[in-house]
């Protein structure tokens, strides 16, 4: 199984086009810190490739990885669909930048899909341009990402695990849901390979841990440092889990279970108030201590 990391940055990028705070200042006077939104692709044993949210960086995203370009000479893309883990912005604009393209196969679950063409009118909007299919991203079983490697039963074949009922603001209103955020759990029969990719956890539930235990990799949501750290960066009153978040350190950190699991553990999903958006910063080694890294943008994975 092959993944290539496309971003590892929280809403807004880093740095975010209006905020001048240490991380956004920093990136802007050091651009290898720069970071584009947290999303991931995942490659099919036939050549072609799912991307993990579309984000408002699709397009830059794909044109910095030479594998995911199309072909020389043609209009033939090896982008073989989308994949969603939720419902917000920051991980659905960008699917409005594959217009261009014949036809955009979509997983996701149902509250997000019905978010999407309820609420934002999507297939609306994209018909007239494209064709929107879309498949069920089952909480329970698998499905194929399809290929031809697929149909032999060798390729990557994908599930959802439920994390929590946080809608986004658009849809606040919206039925309540488990699967309105999912972590998405991607295993590769013919090797017996597998990885948890979870850039948004509210709660670190029993079927997200034996999901986490059982993977050769796993990579999670990073988005703050600690608990109180929106509120003392003064833009917002809420702390990070009443943000939907939760911090990579003290009580009830996250840190502290990647740390007890067998697997390639990474964060992804980094607010610009996140220290670790500096690589300098102190809290490196202390994740370090912990066998616990920070992803970066254009990683590859292989598994």
């Amino acid at each position: 199984m092959l993944l290539q990391v496309l971003g590892t940055a929280a809403g807004g990028g880093i740095p975010q086009w209006n905020c001048a705070c240490p991380g956004c200042s920093g990136a802007r006077a050091h651009p290898e810190r720069r970071r584009r939104h947290a999303s991931l692709a995942v490659g099919t044993d036939d050549g072609r490739w799912y991307v993990v949210n579309a984000t408002p960086d699709i397009g830059d995203q794909i044109e910095a990885r030479p594998e995911l370009r199309p072909e020389p000479g043609t209009r033939r893309t090896p982008i073989a669909g989308v994949v969603l883990t939720d419902a917000e912005l920051d991980h659905t604009l960008g699917l409005a930048r594959l217009r261009e393209a014949d036809g955009v196969e979509i997983l996701a679950t149902t509250p997000v899909r019905r978010a999407l063409t309820d609420r934002l009118r999507l297939d609306d909007v994209l018909g007239s341009y494209t064709t929107l299919t879309w498949r069920d991203l089952p909480r329970h079983g698998t499905v194929p990402l399809h290929g031809a490697a697929d149909r032999t039963g060798h390729g990557v074949r994908i599930s959802a695990v439920p994390v929590s009922g946080k809608r986004p603001r658009y849809a606040a209103d919206a039925p309540e849901d488990e699967g309105w955020v999912v972590a998405l759990r991607l295993y590769e029969p013919a090797t017996g390979r597998s990885a948890l990719y979870a850039p948004a956890v509210a709660v670190w539930s029993d079927a997200l841990h034996r999901a986490a235990a059982e993977a050769d990799c796993v990579i999670v949501d990073g988005t703050f440092w600690d608990d109180e750290e929106p509120r003392r960066a003064g833009f917002s009153s809420r702390t990070a889990t009443g943000m939907g978040h939760l911090p990579v350190d003290g009580p009830g950190g996250t840190a502290a279970i990647l740390a007890g699991l067998s697997a390639r553990c990474y964060y992804t999903h980094l607010n610009n108030t996140n220290p670790l958006v500096d690589p300098t910063a102190a809290q490196h080694k202390r994740l370090a201590r912990l066998g616990v890294e920070v992803a970066y943008d254009e990683m590859v994975i292989e598994l």
